[in-house]
């Protein structure tokens, strides 16, 4: 009896550790589901496709029953935070996904900002910093930027909890900052059983997982493991060409029975279809549950992609310093995104210019954009600290004095020095000119009323292109015009905007080249019966269009923003240096002046003949002068020649001369000044080495105390150098000067001097990359792909943008990358 009454306690024991089990199991879940809710997590991307293990280079293949288990989460390792000091800690991610989220970071490898200006804080009597030297040293040490501390990267991802707090969280929780004891990094690392030890042993595991009990009894097929990366090779393919057309992946209906399958599927099956190889491994040929072709996996071959494609920027960039262009612009899913561009010299000594990525802010604020510039610079391992140059619009959030974003980078990096986009400035030239003066507005005003009635239906823009081609028959008939490629193209008339670089030259020019044309179109319109109820607005314009007055200011317009349009070209080329830039802008100013001084018998002789030859009226400038279409009361009694050639011709000509003299306020800087002594234009005649030893001075950071004394003796040795080697002769600018250098090696030789020049190349010029990056989001995120996410778009823009370091990039290192993103399970 007393053995079957222990016998039912035993259990009625059992039964009651089983539902204190299911007790905590049910209050685990519920407090993971709120950890979940709580921690901001990443992205995460589920994968649908059941695949067979596969850790990060090497394979391990499990032999699976018919119902696989489901594929861990990949974590999208573009929204992990890459500075320790911005980490969670990996025990409050769900268990689950902790290996996902140790895999993303390995990815991503530690944080070393070699280049950081690293703070210095007493310690004793005596100021001590971080030593870069110790991130060369020990590959485990990362360093935060943000607490200015450093972390253990292989603790931080493999340290078992119940070894905190023996000493163990100097590296983990809140950092190391003890920059006098050295000895510290020794004594983490510890003998072979510490805790460091331990974590990196389980890192290692982790990498190469062979070595695991359980994976020893798992034997390798690596016939499948060829078959599944030849389905990836293919699959990669095809994505590289969608990308780099930047055209679209999916397909409405991608079901067997549609005859349209979307980009991807259909491309792939071309390939299939005209490939004999190709065919035997993809679409009805691969594995049911393997085919690389879901969207899941088509995106994380799009994240290898861009990831890959960044790494080559930022190892041509290397630890060099960089200037930033950035602006902010909504997509067609009226989010707000921030464009960001790096430039920097390159190996070669030419400054080049990269997109790095956008990323999406809910507001524009000068603190929102700083943190996500500075957040976006961190996760590719980069710091404001090395920026040494600033590129925006003239927006206030942007170029404000107190609070704008220029401030709150300088705070952090003095050197950083901001540049109004030279090519805003002129566009801002412009409007102010066009806004300015009476008779330009009025001539703006008549202009953008063209396109509202010839433009108003295809019926008329037919019209439009039958009338020129008459025309350019007749001309061609007399000899007027002669025939070639890339002659006498198709015109039309767009409208000018206060915001499209140099949309007014193109729309005054089309109106003097086409004005025949469209005078006979207006009269055709003007006649025919069907139009009567624009006949008003018609006639109107027929008159204004047939007056001197218009013909006179769309001629002074056009000789104006002719002269600026050439400036607003050159101003955008990718390698444009801004000294070269300053040089374009005195000579614009240069020609105007001069067509104030001397041109205006010129001008008015062009007028004439423009005039006589279309049958339109000329004033005698002795006359009094009647404006057309508007009311005497408000006119100041005067001649013809008061008003068109003191009024318009020098009024407007002083008047954009001022703006540029206002806008371009760069040219005063005493900065710009002494880089003007750098330039080699006639043997270095400009060169001045108090000039240059001041130029250094704005870099505090950059030239010590010993350095600075070390230049002003290498200059003299420089200049010599310089004006005696005939490889130095006949060289028009600094990037032509930086070049040479680095070809014959003088670059090492003249260290300090260069390092000036790179400086000088980084400043930027203009943001017409940014704006190019905003051109490209609009075609990739169209009307018809708005449901984009941030992430992808970031990926294919980079992918689109930089589509020649995207060709650079290998293809088995996007496939090595993919594999290591998670474990996969090639199948038969």
């Amino acid at each position: 009896m007393k053995r079957a009454a222990d016998i039912v306690s035993l259990f009625q024991r059992e039964a009651m550790k089983i539902g204190k089990k299911k007790k905590a199991e049910n209050m685990s879940n519920v407090a993971e589901e709120q950890t979940r809710e709580v921690v901001c997590m990443p992205v995460v991307i589920e994968e649908q496709i059941e695949e067979p293990t596969l850790s990060m280079s090497n394979v391990t293949i499990e032999q699976t029953e018919d119902v696989s288990p489901p594929s861990p989460p990949v974590y999208d390792f573009s929204r992990l935070k890459h500075d320790p000091g911005d980490r969670l800690p990996i025990a409050s991610y769900p268990i689950n996904d902790q290996d996902a989220v140790r895999r993303a970071y390995i990815l991503k490898k530690p944080f070393k900002p070699y280049s950081h200006d690293f703070k210095k804080r007493t310690i004793g009597s005596r100021e001590r910093s971080f030593n870069p030297l110790w991130l060369h040293n020990h590959s485990w040490l990362e360093y935060s930027t943000k607490k200015e501390s450093a972390f253990c990267f292989v603790c931080y991802l493999f340290k078992e909890k119940k070894t905190s707090g023996k000493g163990t969280n100097a590296f983990t929780d809140g950092g190391w900052s003890n920059w006098n004891r050295e000895d510290a990094l020794l004594k983490h690392v510890g003998c072979v059983s510490s805790v460091h030890n331990a974590a990196q042993e389980r890192s290692n595991l982790f990498v190469n997982p062979r070595a695991a009990i359980d994976d020893l009894f798992v034997k390798v097929n690596s016939e499948d493991l060829r078959l599944y990366k030849m389905r990836l090779k293919y699959s990669l393919r095809c994505l590289q060409f969608l990308l780099h057309q930047g055209l679209a992946f999916r397909g409405h209906d991608e079901s067997e029975e549609s005859s349209n399958r979307g980009n991807f599927l259909e491309l792939l099956k071309w390939f299939a279809a005209n490939s004999e190889e190709v065919n035997k491994y993809v679409l009805k040929n691969a594995p049911g549950n393997c085919q690389l072709t879901s969207h899941q996996i088509q995106h994380q071959i799009i994240q290898c992609c861009a990831q890959l494609t960044r790494k080559k920027i930022i190892d041509e960039l290397g630890d060099e310093h960089y200037a930033i262009l950035a602006d902010e612009s909504s997509d067609v899913s009226h989010k707000e995104q921030l464009a960001l561009c790096l430039r920097f010299v390159d190996k070669v000594g030419r400054p080049s210019e990269h997109f790095l990525g956008v990323v999406h802010v809910s507001d524009t604020t000068s603190l929102s954009l700083k943190e996500a510039i500075e957040t976006l610079l961190t996760d590719h391992g980069l710091t404001i600290t090395q920026i040494r140059g600033q590129g925006y619009d003239g927006a206030s959030n942007m170029r404000g004095e107190i609070k704008g974003l220029k401030t709150l980078i300088m705070k952090e990096s003095p050197s950083a020095y901001y540049i109004h986009c030279f090519a805003h400035q002129l566009q801002l030239v412009l409007v102010a000119v066009a806004k300015g003066n009476d008779d330009c507005v009025w001539f703006f005003d008549r202009v953008s009323l063209l396109p509202n009635v010839i433009g108003v239906s295809c019926k008329r823009h037919d019209m439009l292109r039958d009338a020129r081609l008459q025309n350019i028959l007749k001309l061609l008939e007399c000899g007027e015009l002669q025939t070639g490629s890339g002659l006498n193209q198709e015109m039309g008339l767009p409208r000018p905007g206060d915001t499209r670089w140099g949309s007014h030259y193109k729309t005054v020019l089309n109106i003097i080249a086409m004005y025949p044309t469209i005078r006979d179109v207006l009269i055709t319109l003007g006649q025919d019966a069907s139009q009567r109820s624009d006949w008003p607005k018609i006639h109107t314009i027929v008159g204004v269009f047939e007056s001197f007055d218009f013909i006179f200011n769309a001629h002074l317009m056009l000789v104006i923003l002719g002269y600026t349009s050439d400036l607003s070209d050159c101003l955008q080329r990718r390698d444009q240096e801004i000294l070269t830039a300053m040089a374009l802008v005195r000579t614009a100013k240069s020609r105007i002046q001069e067509l104030r001084d001397n041109g205006w018998d010129a001008f008015l002789q062009k007028v004439t003949l423009f005039c006589n030859k279309h049958g339109i009226q000329v004033h005698i400038m002795e006359d009094n002068y009647v404006p057309y279409g508007r009311s005497t009361r408000f006119a100041r009694p005067q001649t013809n020649d008061d008003h068109f050639r003191r009024e318009v011709f020098l009024g407007v000509i002083d008047q954009i001369s001022q703006e540029l003299e206002n806008r371009f306020d760069e040219i005063n800087m005493e900065l710009l000044s002494c880089m003007s002594a750098l330039n080699p234009a006639n043997s270095f005649a400009a060169f001045d080495a108090q000039k240059v030893r001041r130029l250094a001075d704005f870099y505090p950071k950059d030239f010590s105390s010993a350095d600075l004394i070390h230049l002003e003796l290498q200059l003299d040795n420089y200049i010599d150098d310089m004006r005696n080697d005939e490889n130095f002769q006949g060289l028009g600018n600094l990037v032509d000067l930086s070049v040479k250098l680095v070809q014959t090696g003088r670059h090492i030789v003249h260290h300090l001097v260069y390092l000036l020049l790179k400086l000088v190349l980084i400043l930027p010029v203009a943001t017409a990359n940014v704006e190019r990056a905003f051109s490209a989001m609009s075609f990739v995120k169209n009307k018809l792909r708005n449901k984009m996410g941030d992430s992808l778009l970031d990926d294919c823009l980079v992918t689109y943008i930089e589509r020649d370091a995207f060709f650079e990039v290998n293809e088995d290192d996007i496939i090595d990358t993919f594999m290591a993103m998670q474990k996969r399970r090639p199948e038969r």
